[in-house]
């Protein structure tokens, strides 16, 4: 059962798939002004925990530092010597600039995400503040972060 938790700081399936959770987003964010106001939503999770969520939201794959290098692992040949002269061909071309950084990209992520202290995946994170956790609809999870901000005084 997800559960909803304050954080404290310590120091395809289809385009359509992905338009329809927008368009549930923006409804969502439309019926509740205190949503409305909020831009920073970031959703921790792997690959083995996929979620259902629009594009415009901070995705944090912690696995995907561990999926790229086992890409470029899968391009190098056997031989050291040669794997060493492709692996500097391969960093300097294009591809290989922009593999260094999603590869950058990947690092960060995992320390914003560890910077929260979270308990479990997969997260939904409002303000990094409000954590949802276990709840792979984005919509859901904003909407009970919501009720929680209703309820309290």
């Amino acid at each position: 059962m997800p559960t909803l938790n304050r954080l404290r700081f310590s120091a395809s399936p289809s385009v359509r798939c992905a338009w329809l959770a927008s368009l549930a987003l923006t409804a969502l964010f439309q019926s509740h002004p205190v949503l409305a106001e909020t831009e920073d939503i970031w959703i921790v999770t792997d690959h083995a925990h996929p979620v259902k969520a629009p594009a415009d939201v901070r995705m944090i794959l912690l696995d995907e530092q561990q999926r790229l290098e086992e890409q470029l692992s899968r391009l190098l040949p056997a031989d050291p010597a040669q794997a060493a002269v492709f692996a500097q061909r391969y960093l300097a071309s294009p591809e290989g600039l922009r593999f260094q950084q999603n590869l950058r990209k990947a690092r960060q992520d995992v320390t914003d995400a560890w910077s929260l202290g979270l308990l479990k995946l997969p997260a939904v994170v409002l303000d990094r503040h409000h954590v949802v956790y276990g709840q792979p609809d984005v919509a859901i999870a904003l909407e009970r972060i919501a009720q929680f901000r209703r309820n309290s005084p």
